[in-house]
């Protein structure tokens, strides 16, 4: 039993009924359906209908697969564009949109008001006696998704073609059940998403005060009776007493970039290791997908080897986020990194940390605007402004902060967590009420 399965199995053995009698469908992804209910395919009861246009009709609402929400139906039209350049597809209130190209990701739709979308979008036309709330859901359905994915041609931008959606087949209950369904459904999605919203909004919350835990560490220290002074620094405020505001280059022993020139190397399986900012995240580095470039030509670049301890800051796209080198990537190489290497004395965790608050941050911001993006270069890395602590209160501060992030980092991984399950509970009850795995007829009121 696949994974889907077993969670449709799991809330059907929660609180729901199964209908009195099934009968085979004679589908193999859909199975046993209740013995009044037929299986037929989409052409006969929500036929494909595409009108295309050469232009957006002026202020006609748009869609693209953007303003679809992967397996929810909810449609996020805010972002309006001003114009369109490709060809679309006019669609009306009462129609289901299906995104075509990668259907895995379950872009389905019901729109109350008329207009016009993407070309990747199919608009369907739910016939009489079918029910347009309980299509959509029929097109969320996860065995259905999975079962229609693996129809798909094109390998990198798999689509389903509308014959194989008219061709597919939709579990088919009578009209009024139909609308029992999806009002179950919408009641049930709506309690799910609203304990998902709330979840979201204390993690976001919860990442706020990390965030202010770890500023006013490397800002104030961890004495709260710590003797103070004003740091001279109008948007740094007062300090501890004891330490100094100097700049990120007075602390270490260089700074500089890594390789530069794009296409001058080549991954092998074994080799010198290379640290890409895809893989540098704040205060950590993936250390779960190593890539490696030949010894030879990294000799050549002895002069940008990194060292355990290291400091690497992203330049460009997730600018300015900063990781300590771990020891898997000693005497490797970087691509486009600035790398700062902070003196023996000083605690690369703690300046590590400084980056990534919201001092370090805002400098970045602030320097590192370019015409089109943040960019971030040596200069602007080696004068940063930082608080610099005796070095025994940096590894103090250091280990504290190590500490926080872990606690703090597994309250939000368990939210998280419990969300992921949420979304895949949604995902089950859907299933299992379109394909008539549990009786919802006495649960719609």
């Amino acid at each position: 039993m696949n994974d889907t399965a077993e969670r449709i199995e799991q809330v059907r053995s929660r609180r729901f009924r199964q209908y009195p009698e099934y009968k085979d469908s004679g589908i193999e992804w859909l199975g046993a359906i209740p013995a009044h209910w037929n299986a037929k395919r989409m052409k006969f009861v929500a036929p494909t209908r595409i009108t295309k246009l050469d232009i957006k009709p002026d202020n006609a609402v748009y869609v693209g697969l953007e303003h679809i929400e992967s397996w929810t139906g909810r449609l996020l039209l805010e972002n309006q564009p001003e114009g369109v350049d490709s060809v679309v597809s006019s669609f009306t209130r009462g129609d289901v949109l299906f995104g075509k190209l990668r259907p895995y990701l379950a872009k389905s739709a019901r729109p109350d008001v008329d207009g016009v979308c993407s070309s990747e979008i199919l608009p369907l036309r739910p016939t009489p006696g079918c029910f347009q709330s309980y299509m959509m859901y029929c097109l969320l359905n996860a065995p259905y998704i999975h079962w229609l994915d693996s129809m798909t041609y094109g390998t990198k931008m798999p689509r389903v073609s509308p014959d194989q959606v008219g061709s597919s087949h939709a579990p088919l209950p009578p009209e009024g059940e139909q609308s029992v369904i999806a009002t179950f459904l919408d009641r049930e999605t709506s309690k799910i998403d609203g304990l998902v919203a709330r979840k979201e909004t204390l993690i976001e919350l919860l990442q706020e005060k990390r965030a202010a835990l770890i500023t006013h560490a490397v800002t104030r220290g961890l004495d709260p009776n710590v003797s103070i002074k004003d740091s001279g620094v109008e948007w740094l405020g007062k300090i501890p007493r004891h330490w100094r505001v100097g700049k990120l280059k007075h602390a270490c022993e260089r700074v500089f970039v890594g390789i530069a020139e794009a296409a001058t190397f080549a991954y092998v399986d074994h080799g010198v290791p290379m640290l890409r900012s895809t893989d540098v995240r704040a205060n950590r580095v993936r250390t779960d997908d190593i890539r490696c470039i030949d010894i030879s030509f990294a000799a050549r670049l002895s002069s940008k080897q990194l060292r355990t301890d290291d400091i690497v800051t992203v330049r460009t796209g997730n600018a300015g986020v900063s990781a300590v080198v771990p020891p898997a990537y000693d005497l490797g190489q970087c691509f486009t990194l600035v790398v700062s290497r902070p003196t023996r004395t000083n605690d690369s965790r703690y300046f590590c940390y400084w980056l990534n608050a919201r001092p370090g941050q805002e400098q970045f911001k602030v320097e590192g605007m370019g015409t089109a993006q943040v960019n971030i270069s040596v200069p602007i890395v080696q004068n940063v402004l930082v608080c610099i602590p005796p070095p025994r209160e940096q590894l103090h501060i250091a280990n504290w902060i190590e500490q926080e992030l872990s606690r703090w980092n597994g309250l939000i991984a368990k939210i998280r967590q419990a969300i992921n399950h949420l979304k895949e509970f949604r995902t089950a009850l859907i299933s299992a009420a379109v394909t008539g795995k549990i009786d919802v007829r006495g649960e719609a009121s």
